[in-house]
């Protein structure tokens, strides 16, 4: 579930702008609905690292917490760039599925032989 939430948010983020990449038409609608799945994602991982007691689940709180702010930074109106906002939230999610995502993985596997 986890690794599809993944991909799907990935490919998200490289559509969010159109060939361009600036902005157009359907670019809030596509905002809004990578953001409601990002949300979908990190209930979903909170759910299920809760259950099995992840050590590290306060670090993945405090990152999520990071993720929260960096983004409102980049969608006020003086620092609004559609670039600069997929850029940024693609690298995020990279960065999150490589770092955190792995060990989860590396952990969960520990634990389920």
């Amino acid at each position: 579930t986890l690794d599809a939430q993944h991909r799907d948010l990935l490919a998200r983020c490289e559509a969010l702008t159109g060939a361009t990449g600036e902005a157009d038409a359907g670019f809030d609608d596509r905002l809004k609905t990578l953001l409601a799945l990002a949300e979908e994602h990190f209930a979903t991982e909170q759910a299920l690292l809760g259950e099995c007691d992840f050590p590290d689940l306060p670090e993945l709180q405090d990152e999520r917490q990071e993720y929260a702010h960096l983004l409102a930074e980049l969608v006020t109106p003086e620092h609004f760039n559609p670039q600069e906002l997929q850029r940024f939230l693609g690298l995020w999610w990279v960065g999150h599925i490589v770092g955190s995502s792995a060990s989860i993985r590396t952990w969960l596997a520990a634990r389920n032989p």
